[in-house]
């Protein structure tokens, strides 16, 4: 068997090289960490659900006609994603206070904002993805005016979008990053959404509850991570009712 050359290895994916030219192939680890790898360890499955998951809300994204790297799930682990330049921006939303919101402006979790809040974050591990504004973006080249523009309007389109799609799932989307890239086809350029979107980098509250429905059980030591994303892919209806863990692991529908 060919061994498959690795383009970048994350904390959460492996991009290998692509299958067709101008593709990379997105491989989904068990692997979890939080404070910016303070703190690790493996959670089985967790990469399974997650490329389900993330296959799930691209392919809504896209029927909606927001512009992805997505082109379609391979196994259980990987998926073929488009060959992307990505901008060194985390842009963040926020729909209810949580998390460093919380902390930095001291404001009781749970509380809901006046109007969503986009913040950006410089991708930057060794500075610990600091914030920053749209004038460090432009004057530091990371983005242009233009580019901002575009994903501004993509990023309310998509929070606005899956704000519902959960909240008929009875799941409130607290906040959530997303990652956008530069696809080239030709001379021509156009920002794409990028990454994924998982509970990975979501918050997910039930909406009756607040029962915590992603990666916070794993940074605050709650416990049941896999059990909470499972939960995630069946309220979407990608995963039965009837799977209840047995210790088999997630089972998806294909």
């Amino acid at each position: 068997m060919k061994r498959r050359r690795v383009i970048y290895e994350g904390k959460a994916k492996i991009l290998y090289e692509g299958t067709e030219p101008g593709t990379v192939i997105q491989y989904f680890k068990d692997d979890a960490t939080a404070g910016n790898g303070a703190k690790k360890d493996t959670i089985e499955g967790k990469g399974v659900l997650n490329n389900r998951i993330s296959e799930y809300l691209m392919t809504q994204l896209q029927g909606i006609g927001v512009p992805t790297h997505f082109v379609r799930r391979l196994n259980m682990r990987e998926q073929l994603i488009k060959e992307v330049e990505i901008i060194p921006l985390e842009v963040v939303v926020r729909n209810v206070a949580a998390g460093s919101m919380s902390k930095r402006l001291g404001i009781e979790e749970g509380t809901a904002l006046p109007r969503s809040i986009i913040e950006y974050y410089y991708k930057n591990d060794g500075l610990q993805d600091p914030w920053v504004s749209e004038e460090h973006i432009t004057a530091f080249g990371w983005a242009s005016p233009q580019d901002l523009d575009d994903i501004v309007n993509l990023t309310i389109r998509v929070n606005d979008f899956l704000s519902g799609l959960f909240l008929g799932a009875g799941i409130k989307l607290v906040d959530f990053k997303l990652e956008f890239g530069r696809l080239w086809e030709n001379d021509y350029m156009r920002i794409v959404l990028a990454d994924e979107i998982s509970p990975d980098n979501c918050r997910l509250w039930d909406v009756t509850t607040n029962e915590k429905l992603d990666k916070d059980r794993f940074r605050r030591d709650m416990g049941g991570v896999v059990e909470a994303y499972s939960e995630v892919a069946k309220r979407l209806g990608i995963m039965p009712e009837s799977v209840q863990g047995e210790n088999k692991g997630p089972v998806l529908v294909q």
